[in-house]
């Protein structure tokens, strides 16, 4: 019996073994990024590829729709109570810190051939699949949560907007749009808001000029009505109220850009929008840009307004920006912002939709999910598929779940997203100089530079959470050394595309800032970050590893586009 079990442990161990090196080689690989961008495809001779019909506006527009929604009308005044007119100071400084970020968007998003994928896409390039993967699972959390939440919140506008009619006032049931609880609260009906989700899924199944449609109008109507807005408020502000500006000091106002920095999230849903973009090279820097700049001058111009009209620790909690106009008489325009809000959320909604389906498009081409996600549908150009499957998991949660009580797992996501896409603009530039790879102790010595700088963000970000100013002055110390190192140590080769300035500097800002926002986050998101990464690598060693193909060839359907 004892000789016959030695062949069976050792043929249990090679098997692990086998397992685990398999594991690991798979893991690691990478998608190339030398494809061509005048490759012609057979999918595209056959009908089944995306098609070209978003030009430079309808890109703009559609950041605009994803980054302002009716938080534009009730975030600007709730911060303004804890920092006062600084609050305008606070929206600078994390729009500023947004344009940094969506300049390594813009880099990367010239330098890769057009296909869908966006951040997933830069990370599978720039290090591993692995790493990939975990960027999509955490992005896609935030975006199924998120578009749940958005469109419980559009019910709500919907049903606040309609009961001002007398017909409907007192008379729409809470299961209808405002959520009515059972069995504890563990269940809230909504039966509105997945009505949102299914009316929004058709006009995307039906095709993306039909998208672009509906977004250009509902994000231009929301446009007029906040500069609407800011037009009469301009002749209500009484300039005395700016004064002091920063009633509760500095702290207060960096505190404040921590917490308005989620309102510019969004223009990286320009960069999914690659494979659909007439002229990607030309329009995608401006498109993530541009969309930006405009949301920038949009929050400041509110802030200024409201803080004008209203002292601002008499600002309203739920409504502030409404109650400031209506405190003056101006009740017509408490309307036009209910009119705003609502088409906000709609197009939030509509392009959050519409971005997540393009990531499950890219995970299905790669094999790392099932291949009915590749699928486009011949006729209309769209990921149907892909489509209804995230219009069916945000309209369970919508319609069945509270999902604003899961808000404080949100963003982490995000800014993982944001962060390996700023050090993927580093370890990119790193190949382009000799035309080849850096040299793995290099290579290694510069990653291990890029998470000593998110180290140093994260430990700072902690430790200013806690009262420690100095200490986290320490940790930006070590981050500015460890930017030096990576600038000293490293050469830096030059992009065809749109250039990102300042490298390695701008990246790794970007990355510290990233990481320092990330400590301020609930402790709640860390666990759901760490229980959702130990869940994607399970499914990747079950599945991923087995069925991806990182190669471009097989994801090169797009119609060629000029150089």
């Amino acid at each position: 019996m004892g000789g016959r079990n030695v062949p069976t442990v050792s043929s249990s161990s090679s098997s692990s073994s086998s397992f685990f090196s398999h594991f690991c080689s798979s893991a690691l690989r990478t998608k190339p990024s030398n494809s061509p961008y005048d490759v012609f495809s057979n999918r595209i001779n056959s009908g089944e590829g995306l098609i070209r019909r978003l030009g430079v506006i309808d890109l703009i527009l559609i950041g605009v729709g994803a980054s302002i929604g009716a938080g534009i009308f009730v975030i600007t005044g709730t911060v303004a109570r804890d920092t006062g007119p600084g609050v305008t100071i606070s929206f600078i400084l994390a729009g500023v810190s947004c344009i940094l970020n969506a300049l390594c968007y813009a880099e990367l998003a010239t330098r890769f051939p057009p296909v869908v994928g966006g951040a997933y896409l830069y990370a599978y390039t720039a290090f591993n699949e692995l790493t990939a993967f975990l960027v999509f699972a955490q992005l896609t959390l935030d975006y199924h949560i998120g578009i749940a939440s958005i469109a419980r919140s559009l019910a709500g506008y919907t049903v606040s907007f309609l009961e001002i009619f007398p017909i409907f006032k007192d008379n729409i049931s809470n299961w209808f749009g405002n959520g009515q609880e059972f069995f504890g609260g563990v269940v809230s009906v909504n039966l509105l808001a997945p009505v949102f989700v299914a009316i929004l899924t058709f006009i995307l199944c039906w095709g993306v000029g039909e998208f672009c449609a509906i977004n250009s109008i509902m994000s231009s109507l929301k446009v007029i009505i906040v500069v609407f807005v800011i037009f009469v408020g301009a002749f209500e502000v009484d300039v005395s109220n700016w004064s002091p500006f920063t009633p509760n000091g500095f702290h207060a106002v960096l505190t404040g850009a921590t917490v308005v920095f989620f309102a510019y999230v969004g223009f990286d849903a320009v960069a999914n929008s690659a494979e659909e973009s007439k002229s990607p090279r030309r329009d995608l820097p401006i498109g993530i840009i541009g969309s930006l700049l405009i949301c920038i001058a949009l929050y400041i111009g509110v802030c200024l307004v409201i803080t004008g009209m209203v002292p601002y620790y008499l600002l309203g909690e739920d409504a502030p920006l409404a109650e400031a106009f209506t405190s003056k008489g101006l009740n017509f325009v408490s309307l036009m912002i209910s009119i705003g809000a609502i088409a906000g959320l709609t197009t939030t909604l509509l392009v959050g939709l519409y971005v997540q389906s393009r990531m499950y498009l890219g995970l299905g081409r790669d094999g790392l999910l099932p291949s009915i996600f590749s699928k486009v549908h011949p006729k209309y150009h769209t990921p149907i598929t892909s489509q209804l499957w995230v219009s069916f998991v945000a309209g369970l949660l919508a319609g069945l779940f509270n999902v604003h009580s899961l808000a404080r797992i949100l963003s982490v996501g995000t800014l993982t997203g944001y962060s390996v896409v700023a050090a993927g603009v580093v370890t990119l530039r790193w190949e382009d100089k000799t035309a080849s790879p850096a040299s793995s102790s290099t290579w290694r010595e510069g990653v291990i530079c890029i998470m000593v700088v998110a180290c140093s963000g994260f430990g700072a970000g902690l430790f200013y959470r806690f009262g420690s100013l100095w200490v986290s002055m320490v940790a930006a110390v070590f981050a500015l050394l460890a930017s030096i190192a990576l600038h000293l140590r490293h050469v830096y080769g030059d992009v065809l595309g749109f250039p990102c300035p300042g490298v390695p500097f701008v990246p790794a800002l970007c990355i510290f800032f990233n990481m320092f926002l990330s400590a301020q986050l609930h402790q709640e998101a860390w666990v759901r970050f760490v229980v959702l990464s130990v869940i994607t690598v399970i499914f990747y060693a079950c599945y991923g590893q087995y069925h991806a193909t990182p190669s471009l060839e097989g994801s090169e359907i797009y119609f060629p586009v000029p150089g």
